[in-house]
């Protein structure tokens, strides 16, 4: 089977899910051509398991300080750039089109009449899953942005709904953490204001981690690029992350058991939710701003939780191998039955 897989490249969730199921899907033997969208071509980073892949610019959101603009959205968007990218994207050669909700494959595949499977974490919006912040424009951009024919939801919890848990890697636990190390990662704060926030908290080392070059003039503090090998080596043996409310970061930490703060864009439904899932499950906590006491008591919770998933993309490359049967409730159960949530304590 040839498959055609667009990944939306906004953040580093999506690319880190598509990782994950480039390398089962080339164990499996399935021929895959890769599409990104969503950012500059240069601004991809450890790219080297896509194999040769191509970009477009796709569609992407506005944010500045943690909130995201619809306005500055739609006014920086290029529909005409948008439309010849579908149109000219040629899916005759593929058996298959997967979209990670990546819009350019997802509307070209409808386009050409193409059986579109969605992959990732929005897909599971159209169950009954916790759900705040949400508009009719967010339900929207939620509902038409990459569509699917078959949405494959991804989640933390299944909520009594027929979605399946995170596909991430699946590393060995933490032998030793650091219990004064605390990763950050937050792309769409000012780093400035990051900065002012954590220079309170001297008895703890911050590894923040920033798409714009940054100075810090606290020892306390170090500021690093982005980097896949080195974010996973200080997430591996910190004790907890500060973050926005992605879905795959905050999947790979509670994997790791790592405890989790999350600060969610403001003005996008997905985060939003996300962290009232985090708080509704007891995974994690949440600051809809940046807050030096909220900040304080996490740091010195000592409270995590170690969820462990199995190895969800390889059931799912089964899954496509078996021809994609109709996902039945004995099928997600039996997936979630080799889930373990644990208690743990730094």
């Amino acid at each position: 089977m040839k498959i055609f897989y667009g990944v939306q490249g906004t953040g580093n969730g999506h690319i880190t899910r598509a990782r994950v199921m480039a390398r089962e899907l080339y164990a499996a033997g399935f021929e895959v051509d890769f599409q990104f969208s969503g950012r500059p071509a240069d601004k991809y980073f450890d790219m080297e398991v896509f194999n040769g892949y191509r970009t477009k610019e796709g569609l992407t959101f506005n944010t500045r300080k943690g909130q995201v603009s619809y306005l500055k959205t739609a006014l920086q968007a290029k529909p005409i750039q948008f439309v010849k990218d579908i149109a000219s994207l040629d899916l005759g050669p593929y058996d298959l089109v997967i979209s990670d909700f990546e819009p350019v494959t997802a509307w070209a595949g409808k386009r050409q009449k193409k059986k579109v499977l969605g992959i990732g974490h929005q897909y599971a919006f159209k169950h009954d899953i916790p759900r705040k912040g949400s508009d009719p424009l967010a339900d929207q951009v939620m509902k038409h942005f990459a569509p699917a024919d078959i949405g494959v939801g991804l989640h933390w919890h299944h909520f009594g709904q027929p979605i399946l848990p995170p596909i991430i890697e699946t590393p060995a636990f933490p032998e030793r953490v650091q219990a004064d190390k605390i990763v950050v990662y937050l792309p769409f704060e000012d780093p400035h204001d990051v900065t002012r926030y954590l220079c309170p908290f001297e008895n703890f080392q911050f590894h923040v981690y920033s798409p714009e070059v940054v100075t810090s003039k606290y020892s306390h503090i170090e500021f690093k690029p982005l980097s896949r090998e080195g974010f996973q080596r200080d997430l591996y043996d910190c004790s907890g992350i500060i973050s926005n409310a992605g879905f795959e970061l905050a999947s790979e930490s509670l994997q790791l058991g790592k405890k989790i703060l999350a600060k969610p864009l403001h003005a996008q439904m997905e985060q939003i939710s996300n962290a009232a899932a985090l708080e509704q499950l007891g995974y994690g906590h949440a600051m809809f701003d940046l807050d030096s006491a909220v900040i304080e008591d996490w740091l010195h919770d000592p409270h995590a939780v170690r969820v462990t998933y199995p190895n969800v993309a390889k059931v799912l490359v089964q899954w496509l191998r078996e021809g994609m049967p109709e996902i039945q409730k004995d099928f997600v159960e039996s997936v979630w039955n080799d889930v373990e949530v644990l208690q743990v304590r730094r």
